[in-house]
């Protein structure tokens, strides 16, 4: 099913790709999940991965390759790409594979680069939901961020206003978190 990036573009290519995405089902076959490890969300499932590190905490760990930093081609190719491309070749080769790319910022979203979807036939879809953020990542940043925001501001005001033996009545160690620097 490979589409030529040479006459089409991404946007093209993934509206092709994604009219024969798999359904939920079909993802919980090709990854061999148990139904209760697949959170159906929109057109693409969600994996709840810590059922899944249970159920298969005795078996053998697999391999862990980490894309962090490429520069991007002047087209934007860069780690979403790499990482397809990786992913894509390992599956060729035979190999059991899965992948984890963060959602993208803002800002490839609004063209000022690339869609951070990959691009050509290394190609993330659904394109759509993944670039605008609408694949349910970023509200656990969200929280995660503002949990940890609440946990830091909590602390700051504790020892702003108690003593060493009040923060140790507590439990709690100074940190000597300074704010103004």
């Amino acid at each position: 099913m490979p589409f030529d990036p040479t006459v089409m573009k991404d946007w093209q290519i993934a509206a092709e790709a994604e009219k024969n995405m798999p359904t939920p089902e079909q993802y919980m076959d090709m990854l061999g999940l148990e139904k209760d490890e697949l959170i159906p969300y929109g057109r693409t499932p969600r994996v709840d991965f810590l059922k899944v590190m249970e159920r298969l905490k005795d078996k053998e760990d697999g391999k862990y390759i980490e894309v962090t930093a490429i520069p991007p081609t002047p087209l934007g190719e860069g780690k979403t790409t790499a990482t397809m491309g990786i992913m894509e070749g390992l599956g060729k080769r035979g190999q059991n594979v899965g992948g984890a790319i963060r959602q993208p910022s803002g800002g490839p979203t609004m063209n000022i680069k690339g869609t951070a979807a990959g691009g050509g036939n290394a190609l993330l879809i659904p394109m759509t939901e993944f670039s605008l953020g609408l694949t349910g990542d970023i509200n656990d940043i969200t929280n995660a961020h503002n949990l940890a925001m609440v946990a830091l501001n909590a602390r700051m005001q504790h020892e702003a206003n108690y003593d060493d033996a009040e923060l140790a009545e507590r439990g709690l160690k100074r940190l000597d978190i300074d704010p103004k620097n």
